[in-house]
């Protein structure tokens, strides 16, 4: 019987052989109970099982695909009606409000400040529209400040936690930053119970000079910096015209097709200026890495690069700030310090994206063998079911985990991840085995496979924050320091 149930839910039908969708993973707010009748249905299909990783692969489509269609997202939702009278019209002056507002500069910052310039109404209608018909989405930073970063609340600042960034501030003001002494404050940061990871004052910064791209020396930044940059752009000039060519047409064609899929409700990436800039580096990425070319989920991990460093140059939440207002050249260093950074990130985790994903492979291998060992309860529970750990796993691999949280909480790992040996490759696998256990009630409560898989696909993490995320790592750090030392510490 569980075999027919895995089945079923899996193989919905001929077109899109193993994947169920639309899935929404974390990043997505919980389904609208007035969208139910959007959910997917299953049907009784009965299909071949993959025999190999490789045909598994490539009969499972993208988990955020929303439909195939070139260049669009289709909802699944009916034709809006216009909106109702009563609270959600209210709302609408509130908006036209907001939506009027321009920004002006504080402190090399970008801020917004009322004037009477306000956008075309068709903008404004437009904007409240698509928040009509999407699922509601609580308010949440998507890059947190100190003092707000949990959902809930946090206390501000801590006479403990403004010394901690005053110690960053005097390690990046010295004439060499001593990157050995930085790691050891970023570690001590990132695990100190009630820590934040690194302060948002000083994380754009802080990554370039932990991806490797900035160089230690304070006086040669500023040289590196014109360089990198300039090369980058060298590149677009280059090469970018190309996208057209019968060579590339296929690979440009997908990464205009996945770029409005990522973070489709966070108004800042379905910005047209910003999307063009997603474009330009994951092309250009593309065609210098041939071994892999562009595959689906390199797209999520320009995001948190991007919204950082766009961060550093705007003082709001940036979820929904206009990036067109901010001046070209700024632009143009934002999209070149995201391509350089991705680029030092993937150059670790490659192998997850050549033919046949052997990094995946291994990397989910290693998860079952580790979580057989040190929760033999849920690898047992997975094998009764015929869960494999790859029709999880695998996006967990693929994306490091990026569908499964919150943007801000991806910014919140990647914190440790880049102030960790290894951490985008190695240590992230004692992450996913300490999410995997964070779950394992729910997990033992599921007496069935489709049970089993639409949990695991749609974990409840929508109001995780920095406390969250916090002991995460911890577990990880736990599990990974019980079996550092051991030769074959993955097996029994």
């Amino acid at each position: 019987m569980a075999t027919e149930n895995r089945i079923n839910f899996w193989r919905r039908n001929a077109k899109v052989p193993g994947s169920v969708q639309p899935v929404y993973g974390a990043q997505h707010p919980p389904l609208d109970p007035r969208l139910r009748h959007t959910m997917p249905k299953f049907n009784t299909l009965k299909s071949k099982k993959a025999s190999s990783f490789h045909e598994f692969a490539r009969s499972t489509n993208d988990a955020w695909d929303i439909d195939d269609e070139e260049g669009e997202i289709i909802l699944r939702t009916p034709t809006p009606s216009p909106l109702p009278s009563g609270t959600e019209a209210q709302q609408l002056p509130d908006v036209q409000e907001e939506e009027g507002k321009e920004y002006q500069k504080v402190n090399g910052k970008v801020v917004r400040s009322t004037n009477d310039t306000h956008l075309s109404t068709s903008s404004a209608c437009t904007t409240l529209l698509k928040q009509h018909i999407l699922p509601v989405r609580p308010i949440i930073p998507l890059v947190a400040r100190i003092s707000d970063q949990n959902a809930s609340g946090a206390p501000p600042m801590t006479v403990r936690e403004k010394s901690r960034l005053d110690k960053f501030k005097q390690l990046l003001a010295n004439p060499n930053t001593d990157l050995g002494r930085g790691i050891t404050l970023y570690r001590n940061c990132c695990l100190s119970p009630g820590w934040s990871g690194i302060p948002r004052e000083v994380r754009p910064i802080t990554w370039r000079l932990l991806s490797g791209y900035l160089p230690a020396n304070k006086e040669r930044r500023e040289l590196v910096l014109k360089r990198k940059r300039d090369e980058y752009f060298g590149f677009i000039e280059q090469y970018y015209h190309s996208r057209t060519d019968e060579h590339y047409k296929d690979t440009y064609r997908q990464i205009h097709i996945d770029i409005p899929r990522t973070n489709p409700l966070i108004p800042l990436f379905q910005q047209p200026v910003v999307q063009e800039v997603f474009e330009r580096i994951l092309f250009i990425w593309a065609i210098r890495h041939p071994a892999s070319g562009y595959v689906q989920g390199i797209n999520d991990l320009v995001t948190p690069f991007f919204v950082v460093f766009l961060s550093e140059f705007v003082m709001e939440d940036v979820e929904n700030f206009e990036v067109a207002v901010l001046p070209l050249d700024t632009q143009r260093n934002i999209e070149a310090d995201s391509f350089w950074c991705m680029s030092k990130l993937l150059d670790g985790i490659q192998d997850n994206y050549t033919f046949a994903h052997p990094g995946i492979q291994n990397k989910v291998k290693a998860l079952e063998e580790l979580v057989s060992r040190i929760d033999e309860d849920i690898h047992n529970h997975f094998k009764r079911y015929e869960v494999e750990y790859l029709q999880f796993a695998f996006r967990w691999m693929n994306n490091l985990l990026m569908r499964e949280l919150p943007l801000r909480c991806t910014i919140r790992l990647w914190d440790t991840y880049q102030a960790e040996a290894e951490g985008f490759s190695h240590f992230h696998l004692y992450v996913c085995a300490a999410f995997l256990l964070e779950w394992r009630k729910e997990i033992l409560s599921m007496i069935d496979f489709q049970g089993l898989l639409m949990l695991l696909q749609n974990l409840p993490t929508i109001h995780w924050g920095n406390e969250e995320v916090g002991l995460l790592l911890a577990e990880a750090y736990r599990l990974k320091y019980m079996f550092a030392d051991a030769p074959s510490h993955y097996k029994r």
